[in-house]
């Protein structure tokens, strides 16, 4: 009930805020300067980027992207009252700006958010008539809504600013600083202390989060600040496990990692709080860099203190996850620094992993669009098909000379979805209440007739009301109320009749058709489709990754020092394919949630995991001393997992069932001392991958947990490792 209320009242606030911002351009511009063009644009100024618009963030925010919006819809009717001159030229118009800006979402929110309202000001200036000469006109109307809406939205009720993503990443290090020393100091288990850790993790995920905070830009920032969550998630995935088991008394060498893990999320937090960097332009953990801790701690922890006594398997296991813990925390601190704008210093870290620190953000913009022009991508699929309809829509009202064509486009617009059923359940709603709000308007208008002053008095409370209730009422509410709205509004710039209501109702049924066409003919399943698609690609790019990820350990020939391979430059941009299909797919009515259904989480969990082992794995010259049946077992076991994992690549009808056989103790007994601890990674980190397989394909069995989850170098939270398309 009060999450209700709330949404009502906030509802109410922003129709309070385009209501005033309307009202106050449009009365003046038509009744105290009797320019009817300038009130038209005055008057869907605010429509556009207030209800078409769902622009992210908080009052100041909005009034901020749309003021920067406002130079790019200038531009836009320029360009329609150009190319109105003719049908064809409007429509090819319309599909290139429909396009360009559908597709522009792939850039970030606020972008996504402004494009509907931008598409509305090429559609209102490329129809007749042909009247470059009210061009001014336009462009004032333009700019006084704009200014209007903007001032509204910072001034009249405004909302409360939500804390942004670096504050909310600040207050999860801390927890997880916390919970490190008391790992530290033996408190444990403590399963409450588990469950918070756990709790703080899912609340930094992106579908969580309201749209204006989620870091999803193209630019340095975004990414940077999107990896720092991720690798936030992991560790506290990872302490988590660690707070929920028995420590292990006197592991000294955890436990000087842990505090070195603690520091670093202290002063990573205090610096994203601040918006700063810490001294000498990085965040520092404590006098001597995590990563130095790391490779301290790589030395020290396969055996005793001098070495040469092997120390219990299950103590190696924790000492696994503890590095685990620290590799995330090194990535936190890193991603961190270049977020808040620090060039640095990647020496002894994985270059691919930071692939973004040192371009532009032009080369950023290039390679977040150049990795969605493919069929593939489902972001481009929607801006085809938009841009599509509106083209479409453009040309059928031009030819049949429709009255107020430019409501078959807005129909096409705001009903379009991304599936055909989707489709047609919104345009069956908005039939009936386009017929029931034509109704009512035709109504009015044979009531009041000529009497501009009724129309006046009640267009206020009239968009009051609709842009209250239209947003939670769905399609049949929101187009009947929009339809008394526009009837009332144009019944005052010109005089009109019943027939204005009829125009209406035939535009929007015009537009309803050409856009449920449009969804039936390009990729009506949404993606429901394409998912497998994706999913397939991250798997079939991921595979070849295990096999030369488990090769580096064991032979040596890491990373290349001049950049990434091939295999994860594809891999990266799969799953960054693979992601933005399931971000849809979870939109989408009807996802599918019988038992037997594909868990497409654990399949992009298995795609970050792979890739995460690609950049941490292979950090080893080899292991010139690892015996030969030793040697043997870490390939078979990885091919094993390599060979699952195309099979699941197929989705067959029973899923994948994977268990790569466990290191034989007789075999990790002829291990040498100092190499055990990278083969039990290589061990663990496999398992977990079999398990993300099994869950992936639908064949795992509810209870089941395969020997290391969680446990692995790579945990088993998901968070996806970093951004993952790159050049």
């Amino acid at each position: 009930m009060a999450e209700g209320l709330s949404a009502v009242a906030r509802t109410g606030r922003h129709a309070a805020h385009v209501t005033a911002a309307t009202a106050a351009g449009f009365y003046p511009a038509l009744y105290l300067l009797d320019r009817p063009v300038a009130g038209v644009y005055a008057l869907f100024t605010p429509i556009a980027f207030g209800i078409l618009s769902p622009l992210p963030g908080a009052g100041r925010e909005r009034a901020a992207t749309v003021l920067r919006a406002v130079p790019a819809a200038a531009v836009l009717v320029v360009l329609g009252t150009v190319l109105a001159v003719g049908t064809w030229p409007a429509v090819a118009g319309m599909l290139a700006v429909g396009f360009a800006l559908a597709f522009g979402a792939v850039c970030g929110p606020r972008i996504a958010g402004a494009a509907p309202g931008l598409q509305l000001f090429y559609i209102l200036a490329c129809f007749p008539p042909y009247e470059p000469g009210t061009l001014p006109q336009r462009l004032a109307g333009l700019a006084v809504g704009g200014a209007l809406l903007a001032l509204a939205e910072a001034v009249l009720f405004p909302d409360a600013p939500e804390p942004p993503y670096r504050v909310r990443l600040a207050g999860a290090l801390d927890l997880a600083a916390r919970a490190a020393a008391g790992v530290v100091r033996g408190e444990g288990p403590d399963p409450e202390a588990a469950g918070r850790l756990g709790a703080a993790g899912r609340e930094l995920r992106l579908s969580r989060l309201p749209a204006g905070v989620r870091p999803t830009g193209a630019g340095r920032t975004d990414r940077a600040l999107a990896q720092a969550g991720a690798a936030t998630r992991r560790l506290l995935d990872q302490l988590a496990l660690l707070a929920a088991h028995v420590p292990a008394p006197g592991d000294t060498v955890s436990a000087d990692l842990l505090r070195g893990i603690a520091a670093s999320c202290t002063e990573t937090a205090a610096a994203l709080r601040r918006g700063r960097r810490g001294r000498r332009g990085r965040v520092l953990a404590g006098p001597q860099l995590l990563e130095e801790m790391v490779a301290d701690f790589l030395k020290a922890r396969g055996g005793d203190s001098d070495g040469r006594e092997p120390v219990p398997r299950a103590v190696l296991v924790r000492r696994s996850t503890v590095l685990t813990a620290a590799v995330s925390a090194v990535t936190v601190r890193t991603a961190a620094s270049l977020a808040l704008g620090g060039r640095e210093r990647l020496h002894g870290l994985p270059r691919e992993q930071f692939w973004y620190a040192a371009e532009g953000t032009a080369r950023l913009v290039a390679v977040r669009i150049g990795g969605n022009l493919t069929r593939r991508s489902v972001v481009f699929q929607n801006a085809l098909r938009t841009a599509l309809g509106l083209a479409l829509a453009r040309l059928v009202a031009g030819s049949l000379d429709l009255t107020h064509g430019f409501w078959v486009l807005l129909a096409v617009l705001t009903l379009g979805r991304t599936t055909a059923g989707a489709t047609w359940s919104a345009v069956r709603a908005a039939a009936a209440g386009t017929l029931a709000g034509a109704f009512a308007a035709g109504l009015l208008i044979v009531g009041a007739g000529g009497a501009s002053g009724v129309y006046a008095a009640l267009l206020v409370p009239m968009m009051l009301v609709a842009f209250t209730l239209g947003p939670l009422g769905g399609p049949a509410r929101g187009q009947g109320l929009f339809t008394l709205v526009v009837a009332t509004a144009f019944a005052q710039i010109a005089p009109v009749t019943w027939r204005l209501a009829e125009a209406r109702l035939v535009d929007v049924l015009t537009g309803s058709a050409i856009g449920l066409l449009c969804g039936l003919l390009a990729w009506p399943a949404g993606a429901r489709a394409e998912i497998r698609y994706a999913m397939s690609g991250l798997l079939r790019a991921a595979a070849p990754l295990v096999r030369a990820a488990a090769t580096a350990v064991t032979d040596g020939g890491g990373a290349p020092a001049d950049g990434p391979s091939p295999g994860v430059r594809l891999a990266l941009h799969r799953l960054r394919i693979a992601e933005a299909a399931y971000a849809q797919y979870r939109t989408e009515p009807a996802a599918d949630a019988s038992p037997a259904a594909h868990d497409w989480l654990a399949v992009l969990d298995h795609g970050s995991r792979t890739l995460v082992g690609a950049y941490w794995l292979p950090r080893t010259d080899g292991m010139p001393g690892l015996p030969p049946d030793a040697r043997r077992w870490a390939r078979e076991a990885a091919e094993e997992v390599v060979t699952a994992t195309v099979r699941a690549a197929g989705f067959p009808p029973d899923g994948v069932r994977v268990r790569p056989a466990p290191l034989p103790p007789e075999v990790a007994a002829r291990v040498p001392v100092p190499l055990l601890a990278p083969l039990t990674d290589v061990e663990v980190w496999l398992h977990a991958l079999a398990h993300d397989l099994e869950a992936g394909s639908g064949a795992r069995p509810e209870g089941v947990r395969p020997p290391g989850k969680g446990r692995a170098l790579i945990p088993q939270d998901g968070g996806h490792p970093d951004p993952p398309d790159r050049p």
